[in-house]
């Protein structure tokens, strides 16, 4: 059984730091890519970020550039999403999805998705 689920998230002061974890089951890690994905409260969903199996890291939102960080061990099935310097902006829904392989800024291709976990940025 495939599964994706989201861990790390939380509330937190403007300026803070999160790591959100990915932990993923029923299928090999190093096989796919995986994205990160935030809908804020009357937004849609947008993707923020991937991360191929070869390592290679994509960020699709301009506004985290500089801030957010993808990663992943496969060793652990695990893939974190580092954020600094958050913003309220930042508030959202957080999910993980996984798609075959390529990393890819449109959402319909990911094949696996996880729960979310809320992330709450505000003094």
């Amino acid at each position: 059984q495939v599964q994706l689920v989201e861990s790390g998230g939380g509330l937190v002061q403007p300026g803070g730091s999160l790591r959100l974890s990915c932990a993923v089951s029923g299928f090999t890690l190093d096989h796919y890519a995986i994205g990160w994905f935030r809908q804020a409260p009357g937004k849609e969903r947008e993707v923020v970020s991937c991360i191929s199996p070869s390592d290679l890291s994509t960020i699709y939102v301009h506004s985290v550039k500089g801030r957010f960080t993808t990663s992943r061990d496969n060793a652990k099935n695990t893939v974190y999403l580092q954020m600094n310097s958050l913003k309220p902006e930042d508030t959202a829904t957080y999910y993980c999805a996984a798609e075959g392989y390529y990393c890819s800024g449109e959402q319909s291709v990911y094949d696996y998705w996880g729960q979310g976990t809320q992330v709450t940025v505000s003094s």
